[in-house]
């Protein structure tokens, strides 16, 4: 992403400081290493002070001038309120203690909603005048710029940027963030996320049977963002001078964006520079390995030739005075990577281009852990991602665990249409094998993931088909699943230890794990063969990935359990699932056989 030069990145925070030690690490290695001007974001809901005075303390020490200042998700059930937290109940309580204790050393980002805040899945809750209050608020106590939530409906970002231009200020720095839509399904997945509307003549620009077609939802993603930046420069007259990507660290989308907005690319007109003045190369090994935001604007300063001094500016005084309007573009010289950089990344041409498939087809906690594009979507660790009421409506008070799996088969049968571990619904694949799974789960096994086995179905295929057309996919039948340990050790594990085309790993809420693979062993479960391509492995279940989910995956019972009550027999038994069970994923590797796997564990 070096290569593309932003004014700034930003780096997301876990809730309640989860990741402190991580982001302020990468932020580091993003100022020292690669030169970057960053913003950290900082979390302080249900925060212990401590967290913020350390997280602040550090920034400055290494030299960083920029904290997005954000509420964070507030914390589930009055009984698991963080004790000196108390101090940080809103964002705008962050902004004060930060100018309290730091006068204008940071420059201080807050966040907006072009549609309204919404605290939980209830759409209509959202009301943009509403928070505006808030937003006022937040810029009278310090707040030096803005940048919003993702949100793919122009009209109402306008609107928004009008009434802050009435109401709060003339001038603050407005950065409209945006995500490029890579494949279809996480499209609808952010904007549910987000509570973002999606316009009708986009989604009119994606009928079904493109949609499993992950290059062609790429390349019109790409139009739509470009068609989007545009409006919004021309619209308001200049005023938005820069756009905030979410890049979930997926760059290719970025680059094209760039390459093929008139707007952005000017930036990229210099490539009469040496090789010497490249930002990446070839054996870089510093990669950023956590979700990052960027955004593209106008910089006139060389990163390269810069120290961090120098380079990490203020970001409102960057914004303010060194972004010029895009017409006055020719007075600056920029110094920036050439051209033929961004659009080897953008067509996955030469050594950057290469390195830059892992966002082809981008798979979620199941792709390639060594990719920085694996991990979750939004990046800030496990949470449940529906409100309170909603979760109590959907999964209602269980006391044992038959009322458990009677949540897990009402999800597969459709009758709820979240679990604590999924917001999405079930995927078309999922009714190939819905009456094994809703078998197991009647046996007390809680089904988490799974997929069928197909022997190459067309990538056109509305059930099992991804990537561009012409291609043909496979799949591995897998399932994971959380089960007693006694149950492991007494019925599943004899039969799956039995067959040599059967692999498995298990792990607990303690870190313990176990597997039937040799150290460091990686499955690929699935991956396609297309026209003029290599072989691609978009799913991929491996040690280090389970380990990884495997925690996230037991904390969210924890999680669910504070919903309720400590004392309750809800809570009680949620917290006895999460220290007695075990999490297991089992692979079966006759692909050609549909129904092996479930004929194996069911019989």
């Amino acid at each position: 992403m070096s290569a593309l030069n932003p004014l700034f990145v930003t780096i997301t925070w876990g809730a309640g400081g989860s990741t402190a030690e991580k982001t302020l690490s990468l932020v580091q290695t993003c100022q020292k290493e690669l030169d970057f001007t960053t913003c950290m974001h900082l979390t302080c809901t249900n925060t212990d002070k401590s967290i913020i005075d350390n997280a602040l303390a550090k920034a400055k020490e290494a030299g960083i001038r920029n904290i997005l200042a954000l509420r964070g998700d507030p914390p589930r059930g009055e009984e698991y309120f963080v004790p000196n937290a108390a101090d940080f109940q809103y964002a705008v309580d962050l902004v004060k203690y930060i100018k309290q204790q730091y006068g204008d050393y940071f420059s201080i980002g807050v966040a907006a909603y072009p549609e309204g805040h919404c605290e939980g899945a209830d759409n209509s809750e959202q009301e943009v005048l509403k928070d505006l209050p808030y937003l006022k608020e937040k810029i009278d106590a310090g707040a030096d710029f803005v940048i919003t939530q993702l949100f793919y409906d122009v009209e109402k970002f306008l609107h928004f940027e009008n009434l802050v231009r009435e109401q709060i200020s003339q001038d603050i720095p407005i950065l409209p963030g945006l995500m490029p839509i890579n494949t279809y399904q996480l499209f609808n997945r952010a904007a549910k996320l987000s509570h973002a509307s999606i316009p009708s003549e986009i989604l009119g620009r994606f009928p079904e049977n493109i949609q499993n077609d992950d290059d062609k939802v790429k390349s019109i993603g790409v139009e739509i963002m470009r068609d989007m930046i545009h409006s919004i420069y021309s619209r308001t007259n200049g005023r938005i001078k820069g756009f905030h990507f979410y890049t979930l660290n997926l760059e290719k989308s970025i680059a094209q964006i760039v390459e093929k907005s008139s707007l952005l690319n000017r930036v990229l007109e210099n490539d009469d520079q040496n090789d010497e003045d490249a930002i990446m190369s070839d054996d870089d090994e510093n990669q950023p390995i956590a979700p990052q935001h960027k955004i593209i604007g106008h910089k006139d300063k060389s990163r390269r030739s810069s120290s961090v001094n120098t380079s990490n500016k203020v970001l409102v005084d960057r914004i303010r005075k060194d972004s010029q309007d895009f017409e006055d573009v020719n007075k600056y010289k920029f110094i920036t990577p050439s051209k033929k950089d961004i659009v080897a990344i953008s067509s996955g041409e030469g050594t950057l281009g290469r390195d830059a498939t892992w966002d082809d087809f981008p798979n979620g906690r199941f792709g390639d852990s060594r990719s920085p594009a694996y991990g979750e979507i939004d990046g800030y660790g496990p949470s449940l991602k529906i409100a309170t009421k909603k979760a109590y409506e959907l999964w209602g008070y269980p006391v044992d665990t038959s009322d458990v799996s009677k949540v897990f088969i009402n999800y597969l049968e459709g009758k709820i249409d979240a679990l604590p571990w999924s917001e999405l619904g079930l995927s078309p694949e999922t009714a190939m094998i819905q009456e094994e799974l809703i078998q197991l789960n009647e046996r007390g096994f809680f089904s988490l993931a799974s997929q069928p086995a197909t022997d190459g179905a067309k990538s056109e295929d509305k059930i099992f088909g991804w990537g561009p057309k012409g291609g043909y996919v496979y799949q591995k039948a897998f399932v994971e699943l959380f089960v007693s340990r006694e149950d492991w050790e007494f019925k599943l594990k004899p039969k799956i230890s039995q067959n040599s085309k059967i692999t498995y790993y298990i792990g607990d809420s303690k870190g313990g794990f176990e597997s039937s693979l040799p150290g460091k062993s990686s499955n690929a479960v699935t991956w396609g063969v297309f026209p003029d391509r290599e072989i691609l492995q978009t799913t991929i279940i491996e040690e280090e990935s389970f380990k990884a989910w495997r925690d996230e995956a037991f904390s969210i019972w924890l999680e669910w359990a504070k919903l309720y009550k400590k004392s309750t027999p809800t809570s009680k038994l949620l917290n006895h699932i999460h220290d007695n069970y075990i999490l297991v994923s089992i692979v079966s590797h006759d692909y050609r056989n549909e129904t092996g796997l479930w004929e194996l564990i069911l019989n």
